[in-house]
């Protein structure tokens, strides 16, 4: 895939995010960091505050168990929301015109959800794995062979 000069690059998971610039050309880019975000990645065990409940009314003499809920996914979620804001508002001020987003399938999917009509149009192409860790150039070469 090509990376157009001055294409915006989204690389995310549920716990970092890049926002780079190709301030190169499609041939030889050269990805440069213009924003970066991470949020602590604390264990499910650390978010929530006890045990999961019981519902009424269901089998048994305390009724159903209540399935326990994920924060530590729930926490993850919501930073790839808040990652379909940020495009939003950068969409929207014309602040890039092409963009490619590179995100594990999960986070991809929850962002797809918060994509606005600006950031469809602008969007380019995905890719559907976890670069948050690499280093730049293998970022670069990932995009160039996908």
């Amino acid at each position: 895939m090509h990376i157009p000069h001055d294409a915006a690059v989204l690389v995310l998971d549920g716990r970092k995010l890049l926002l780079l610039r190709n301030e190169g050309d499609d041939v030889y880019p050269n990805l440069v960091v213009e924003h970066a975000r991470e949020h602590a990645d604390e264990p499910d065990r650390e978010i929530k505050t006890g045990p999961a409940g019981r519902s009424p009314g269901g089998p048994g003499p305390g009724g159903s168990a209540v399935g326990e809920t994920d924060f530590h996914r729930q926490n993850e979620e919501r930073f790839a929301a808040d990652a379909g804001l940020l495009l939003k508002e950068k969409a929207l001020s014309n602040d890039f015109e092409s963009l490619i987003v590179v995100a594990p399938p999960r986070t991809l999917g929850v962002l797809r959800t918060h994509y606005h009509s600006e950031v469809k149009a602008r969007l380019k192409g995905e890719i559907d794995k976890d670069l948050t860790d690499h280093p730049i150039p293998d970022i670069e070469k990932a995009i160039k062979a996908a």
